[in-house]
């Protein structure tokens, strides 16, 4: 039987219209396919070491889990492992050495990070090799950092290298890590972090200070700006608001989280401990009360989502007008 060429015509386009679709579906089958191949591990692990783990935590925080991950029914105290945590002034203590802590740590690290990036940012021959000198502290670990600091260079002796330089100047020896009057341990701790942490956000304020427009700076000499404070003041600042506020939350989460340096330096020091510091031996060392620690970490992470909320909210973290 004779097939027109029309019909023959509706033929093929039905069945190029069949192969389309097939093709799309197997198309978006190996998407997902390389997606969860890709990302599938990864997912895991993050479920396994990180959400499975806290919601451990949470679950402990409302039992009397002492020497045990595993309480019983009965063991159960509600809310009673977090009105002792905050009515335990050895918690609160810490939570006040962390606030002395911030209040050195976050102003320095972003004022020295800045001023690295601003100087960098200038520089004209070996720029990389001034990056990476700058920056490869941060691939320092602060337990190896924490180390060095004590055994060599605040270690309190004569030939330590900071008594050492001391010595030259007719001053006496210090002892910077055991004697909390007068608190030089600070000196120690701070400039530890500093070392380590101001190579990574000065790469932050460097990527931020490439994408500033250049003719923002040729307007501003046509108009008789000087170029360094006033140019700074009134362009480069304001054009590194949102960076600069990423950069404040994220110094301001990291001290939240200070553990290494403290416990490798100066250990379970009233005068000086840290949330986590107090939290770890609470819920590790000898008391072994592993509710209490995981209800402090629950409000330790509670007050670093509301303080970084509020700081967010006041620095108009992600505000169009702060871009």
């Amino acid at each position: 039987m004779a097939v027109s060429p029309a019909a023959a015509a509706d033929t093929d386009r039905a069945g190029t219209g069949d192969q389309r679709p097939r093709s799309r579906r197997s198309g978006r089958r190996r998407t997902a396919l390389a997606f969860w191949a890709f990302t599938g591990p990864f997912l895991a692990g993050l479920a396994v070491f990180t959400v499975v783990p806290v919601a451990w935590s949470a679950y402990l925080s409302f039992f009397d889990a002492t020497n045990t991950v595993t309480p019983l029914s009965e063991d159960f105290v509600g809310f009673g492992n977090y009105t002792r945590m905050l009515q335990d002034q050895a918690f609160l203590d810490s939570l006040v050495t962390f606030s002395v802590f911030a209040a050195f740590i976050v102003p320095l690290t972003f004022a020295c990070s800045l001023g690295l990036a601003l100087l960098l940012d200038r520089v004209r021959f070996a720029r990389a090799f001034f990056r990476s000198v700058f920056f490869l502290p941060f691939a320092c670990s602060y337990v190896v950092a924490s180390l060095v600091w004590k055994m060599s260079i605040f270690n309190g002796v004569r030939y330590g290298l900071a008594n050492a330089v001391l010595d030259l100047f007719g001053v006496d020896d210090v002892a910077w890590l055991f004697n909390p009057d007068p608190p030089w341990y600070w000196l120690v701790i701070v400039s530890l972090r500093l070392w380590i942490q101001c190579g990574f956000y000065m790469i932050l304020f460097i990527a931020a200070l490439q994408q500033i427009p250049a003719h923002l700076y040729e307007a501003a000499y046509v108009d008789g700006a000087k170029p360094g404070r006033q140019t700074f003041w009134h362009i480069t600042l304001p054009q590194l608001r949102a960076t600069s506020v990423a950069v404040v939350m994220l110094i301001l989460i990291a001290a939240y989280q200070a553990f290494d340096e403290f416990v490798n330096l100066i250990g379970n020091q009233a005068y000086a401990r840290p949330p986590l510091v107090y939290l770890y031996y609470t819920a590790l060392g000898t008391q072994q009360d592993l509710g209490r620690g995981s209800a402090g970490a629950l409000i330790l992470a509670l007050i670093i989502a509301i303080v970084t909320l509020l700081q967010g909210r006041l620095l108009g973290f992600g505000n169009k007008e702060g871009r």
